[in-house]
């Protein structure tokens, strides 16, 4: 009997941790329990995209001949997942579906009223649940019924919804990674404790309050496997990673101690929760090991109270400038815009809040009023209203109208593209200082793309510099020029361009000194050091880039040695260049 789990990321570099854990903890016990059990099973994985074709991921789980498809299910894949669970009977129709995840464990009963190509759905933490589903299959019984933690129809075809299972013991739970084959160009996912302190709520990790860690030996062992294969990231999933200081100051030395110069490791933290002890080892890290994502959310302190987040916001400020001062450390801050209290004038009033605290990236999310939530729950006191399809994103409170919000997901897009793609680094720094706010800057370039009818078009990356050399142009024509020096600048430290924009300045009058200064380096490598002595001039002006600025200013563009954080090519001025 063979059973598929089936996984429909949202990108191809993600993957789904939940399928592998699953599996791994199934085989391994049935191992356990009876060789003869686990030849009766066999489990295999199948993992794509919600940008597939879905007719190409029908047609290959056809070919799999699966007697059992269980899918993993999110807000973000539930519509794709239901596509398939209705079309699949016609092409599988002996095949038995069954459903996991958060988008159907706080309601399965009504779904499995509404979907009768579906037998039973998994609720909450499924590795145990999954054993005994299989080992049902295995035994040749149907009374799924009796299982905790399962939802289906008994015997007279009513749907029946058991008790949530015991919380797993994370160190029971084998690692799910035999080899890394399969993830050659995806992000790792790692889970190191499960449950969340805290309470926030528009969160389903707040209802689930026994924080459960894995055995830190464990933990060390397998950050150690991770280490060894040089995997480029592995994120963590905990939803907290530093609500206990011995686990978090634990994985750090480790990693630290252990570091192989290559694998980043991300981390979700509360960033108030930091003692000195903890700053102290940061600093001392290589820069880009860790990456950090903190929830900021908002800095009204009502919203604050409302949404029952415990933010010490002053603390929050004073550490982040901390991590920023250590220069090693990217720091991801996130803000959700639909809450209660947060009007538009106060969204702004923490963006530009947040902004202030320099993150690397600035992530504006929008309010998903998810099932089960304290959120949804309260609808209708926040006068909160909402898509009635997965995601079900906000679309206005009694303190944020749907106007508003367009205004704010034109602000995000702006914000996507000239913020946090790092592709504008010094000229977004200049730009930001001719506006009122960093918010009202990225605010007119969303009523610039608006009145230029630019928005919901996929532009190529040039293109992007072009429509901000025009935005600067009807904003602030005197200082025109700069800016466009400031835009090639940025342009150079990404790549060495094969072609240049149409507002570069034009560098022939410079050409025959830019080839003396690559002879010269040829011979002597001032600058052009590590990785450069082999090389002639004629490769040399292929490998780095020397830009002549407003005819007076010659910097030199260094594409082997690249800032790890933010991949920026390293850059010289060169002084000598006009004498």
């Amino acid at each position: 009997m063979k059973c598929l789990l089936a996984a429909l990321n949202a990108k191809y570099i993600h993957s789904n941790p939940g399928i592998y854990s699953l599996k791994a903890y199934a085989m391994g016990r049935l191992e356990q329990d009876s060789a003869c059990l686990k030849r009766e099973i066999s489990v295999e994985l199948g993992e794509y995209t919600i940008n597939n074709q879905m007719g190409d991921i029908l047609k290959d789980i056809y070919l799999r001949k699966p007697d059992i498809i269980g899918f993993s299910c999110y807000i973000w894949n539930i519509t794709w997942v239901m596509e398939l669970v209705r079309d699949l009977p016609s092409v599988l129709p002996e095949a038995e579906i069954w459903l996991g995840g958060p988008e159907v464990s706080y309601d399965a009963a009504d779904i499995l009223e509404r979907e009768p190509n579906v037998t039973g759905i998994m609720m909450g933490e499924g590795e145990e649940t999954f054993l005994e589903v299989l080992k049902h299959y295995a035994e040749g019984r149907r009374d799924f019924f009796t299982i905790d933690g399962v939802a289906c129809r008994n015997e007279k075809r009513e749907v029946v919804s058991r008790p949530l299972k015991k919380a797993a013991d994370m160190s029971a739970i084998p690692f799910p990674y035999e080899d890394l084959h399969d993830f050659e160009h995806k992000i790792v996912y790692y889970e190191s404790s499960r449950g969340c302190p805290f309470s926030c709520s528009y969160c389903l990790s707040s209802l689930d309050k026994s924080v459960r860690f894995r055995n830190l030996e464990l933990v060390k062992r397998e950050l150690d496997f991770f280490l060894e294969h040089r995997v480029p990231q592995v994120k963590f999933v905990d939803r907290t990673f530093n609500c206990s200081k011995k686990h978090t100051m634990e994985v750090w030395r480790h990693i630290t101690e252990h570091d192989n110069g290559v694998t980043n490791f991300h981390f979700e933290i509360s960033a108030d929760l930091l003692d000195e002890e903890e700053l102290e080892l940061m600093a001392q890290m290589r820069p880009g090991l860790i990456q950090l994502e903190i929830g900021v959310q908002s800095t009204n302190p009502d919203t604050i109270r409302e949404i029952r987040r415990k933010t010490d916001l002053n603390r929050l400020k004073s550490v982040v400038e901390r991590i920023h001062g250590f220069g090693n450390i990217h720091c991801h801050l996130d803000l959700i815009a639909g809450l209660p209290y947060e009007g538009y004038e106060s969204f702004r009033n923490s963006f530009n809040e947040v902004y202030g605290m320099k993150p690397d990236q600035l992530q504006l999310g929008f309010l998903k009023v998810l099932k089960g939530s304290y959120m949804a729950e309260n609808a209708e006191a926040y006068g909160l209203v909402y898509s009635a399809k997965p995601p079900y994103e906000v679309l206005g409170t009694k303190w944020l109208d749907y106007e508003s919000l367009l205004k704010l997901k034109g602000v995000e897009e702006m914000v996507e593209v000239y913020e946090n793609s790092g592709q504008f680094t010094v000229t977004m720094k200049e730009l930001v200082k001719e506006f009122d706010t960093p918010f009202d800057l990225f605010s007119e370039l969303a009523e610039y793309y608006e009145a230029h009818t630019l928005t919901g078009v996929s532009h190529s990356r040039m293109a992007r510099y072009e429509i901000l050399d025009g935005f600067v142009a009807e904003h602030i024509p005197d200082k025109l020029e700069l800016y466009r020096r400031l835009m090639v600048y940025d342009l150079y430290l990404r790549e060495n361009l094969k072609s240049r924009p149409d507002f570069a300045e034009d560098q022939t009058p410079f050409k025959e000194k830019i080839r003396e200064f690559f002879a010269k380096e040829a011979v002597n490598h001032r600058y052009l050091r590590e990785g450069y002595e082999d090389f002639e001039a004629r490769q040399l002006i292929k490998m780095a880039h020397l830009e002549v600025f407003g005819g007076k200013t010659a910097v030199l563009f260094d594409y082997r040695q690249r800032d790890p954080l933010s991949y920026n090519a390293a850059a010289f001025v060169i002084d000598e260049f006009f004498h």
